[in-house]
């Protein structure tokens, strides 16, 4: 990277003599038809940088990193994109063995070749990482049962459904349990391999490669999928459609569920069936989803106070809202403002 772009200081330094000499650790990050490409590629580029990071810091060490499919041949991603890969090792070991996902990973538990090496060489590493829907070719070959893991939030369902013995959380961007690493969808693969890079080589290492993707270092592993977009089904009914726009429009307004039936022409009980039926969660979770939804957009466009914030967004105090930010997204409302905040530090509300 730093000899295309011609930045002095990405090129890797002279270690020099007094350095000792650590053998890079090998990562091999298995590509099949359909994978995402970004959840090899990203993974690729921050253990890669890592590398280069290493020679930059006067140090020796790193990753060799081998992208490597059953026969060796190019493969082609769900975006079309071609990438050339080496065929997988069978001597030789591996360090960090990195599963990608996307919408080829059903077929792909499906081959038993390719699910066949991953059971028989997991065992051998010391780590194994799944990004996305890569965690499905982890569970059929066998290595999940028990654990505690996270995908896309998109894809956790499904993957409760198909393999039940996981404990699936589709909150987190990554996890860890044991030597089994899990990640969420696509971005969050590269925020899982800096943590393990920091896990190896430390704080400043994983800090440099992330500036050099410049990137947040790093989204810490048990906060919420920030990202994930914030889709709720709309109603077929209209007077529940009415319902969820009053509530969206309004999110600090009286949403208690007698005056939710009420405006949806309803009993209590027959509105709460109706409303869970169709929007898939109940009165009360979807009022404090919205709630969350206007208080993170506080925080990340105003100075206003917690308790100015939560009071306009219906929490009603500070302490509350602290709560459940804590609950649904696992981060104080404090810890998300500093980290998300868009407005200029010196501005105060009016």
């Amino acid at each position: 990277m730093a000899e295309s772009v011609g930045t002095v200081s990405l090129t890797p330094a002279d270690p020099g003599p007094n350095v000792e000499v650590v053998p890079r650790r090998h990562v091999v990050i298995i590509a099949f038809p359909g994978l995402q490409s970004l959840d090899a590629v990203g993974p690729f580029e921050a253990f890669s940088g890592a590398t280069r990071a290493a020679g930059a810091l006067g140090r020796s060490g790193g990753y060799q990193v081998t992208l490597a499919s059953l026969d060796g041949r190019p493969v082609r991603s769900e975006s079309g994109v071609e990438l050339g890969t080496s065929p997988l090792p069978e001597g030789g070991r591996i360090d960090t063995l990195v599963i990608p996902g996307g919408s080829g990973t059903l077929a792909a538990c499906a081959d038993e070749g390719l699910v066949s090496y991953i059971r028989t060489v997991a065992p051998r590493c010391r780590r194994v990482a799944t990004v996305c829907t890569g965690a499905f070719l982890a569970a059929e070959a066998g290595l999940l049962d028990g654990r505690r893991v996270t995908t896309h939030w998109a894809r956790a369902e499904q993957l409760r459904q198909a393999y039940p013995a996981l404990s699936v959380d589709p909150d987190p961007i990554y996890i860890r349990d044991g030597k089994y690493w899990s990640s969420a969808g696509v971005t969050a693969g590269i925020d899982l391999a800096l943590a393990l890079v920091q896990e190896d080589f430390g704080v400043e290492m994983a800090q440099t490669v992330a500036r050099w993707l410049v990137m947040f270092l790093h989204r810490p592993g048990g906060q919420t999928q920030f990202a994930s977009p914030v889709w709720v089904p709309r109603a077929e009914r209209s007077t529940v459609r009415a319902v969820q726009s009053l509530i969206e429009t309004a999110p600090g307004g009286d949403h208690r569920l007698p005056a939710l039936a009420a405006a949806a022409a309803m009993s209590v009980r027959h509105f709460t069936r109706v409303f869970t039926a169709e929007v898939g969660d109940t009165p009360s979770r979807f009022v404090e989803r919205v709630r969350l939804e206007a208080a993170r957009g506080e925080l990340e466009t105003s100075t206003d106070t917690l308790d100015l914030v939560a009071r306009r967004c219906g929490f009603g105090s500070a302490e509350t809202l602290r709560r459940v930010f804590q609950r649904r997204l696992n981060v104080s409302p404090d810890a998300y403002r500093r980290r998300f905040r868009t407005v200029d530090q010196e501005r105060t509300s009016a």
